[in-house]
């Protein structure tokens, strides 16, 4: 009975040093073919993606910052000021201060998927080393216990594998959860801010001297005006789409990710388990 169970052990060591050393060949390759990795390279694709998209959505909320701005003060440097002339498109002041908000929160989106699309191969190729590492401390762990071992191999599983397939899981689910969403908002942000085209000509020519440049000047006044009370009446579906347009972004960088990438590790974890 001693002699089967000796047995039985052996064997059990026996594979688990095989399936030890096999796993730490794939980390070694892993790791110094790391720029091959099809999974982190679907990851950083997302990642890249993400970041295009907030730069799109920042360069418009830039744009159309500035143009309130300058609306604001139109009045003041327009062609015809009189004594006592009061600004009234200060009204737009609190959308103004909304829009740099979101804009401020779009750039920061965007410098961190711009980071995530730089990063992603090299921490999965660390984390493929540390697993490597692991699995050789693992060799020699009946005989030199080591705290750090498990460690080692945890931080590397979620560097290696649970970390971009997160980002790979939520490139395949985040388009059909946003997308009808997303372009929906988009379209009512543009049509709210479309342009109102200028008229700066007249009729029969062109006109000359100081007159031309006056009537521009006040065929530009009358398109901010226009445009400014154009947004400032729909002002608060203008800043709902911002703000459902930055939630998307922030869905499909951060919280889609997240909840998969805990998700993984849920299952990594009791898949490790002793019971398991």
């Amino acid at each position: 009975m001693t002699g089967r169970a000796s047995d039985t052990t052996q064997g059990g060591r026996s594979r688990s040093t095989a399936l030890t050393l096999a796993l730490i060949i794939l980390a070694v390759l892993a790791t110094a073919f790391w720029r091959a990795n099809p999974v982190t390279g679907q990851a950083e694709r997302y990642a890249a993606t993400i970041a295009a998209t907030s730069a799109g959505v920042y360069i418009t909320l830039r744009t159309l910052n500035a143009f309130l701005s300058t609306a604001q003060e139109v009045e003041v440097g327009g062609a015809f000021v009189v004594s006592g002339t009061a600004q009234p498109l200060k009204i737009l002041e609190p959308v103004d201060d909304t829009i740099e908000r979101v804009a401020q929160v779009v750039f920061m989106v965007m410098v961190v998927t711009s980071v995530l699309s730089v990063a992603m191969a090299p921490a999965s190729a660390l984390g493929w080393g540390l697993l490597a590492l692991g699995g050789l401390l693992a060799l020699f762990q009946h005989r030199w216990p080591l705290a750090v071992t498990g460690p080692l191999i945890r931080l590397g599983l979620l560097l290696a594998l649970v970390a971009p397939l997160a980002f790979v899981l939520a490139d395949l689910m985040a388009e059909p959860m946003t997308r009808a969403v997303w372009d929906a908002e988009a379209a009512r942000v543009a049509e709210i801010t479309a342009p109102v085209a200028p008229d700066l000509g007249v009729s029969g020519g062109v006109p000359e001297g100081w007159l031309a440049r006056a009537q521009e000047a006040w065929g530009e006044v009358e398109r901010y005006q226009q445009l400014a009370a154009q947004i400032y009446a729909r002002a608060d579906e203008l800043i709902g789409s911002l703000i459902s347009l930055a939630a998307v972004i922030l869905f499909r960088l951060f919280v889609l990710p997240t909840l998969l990438l805990l998700g993984l590790w849920a299952l990594v974890v009791r898949s490790a388990s002793p019971r398991a």
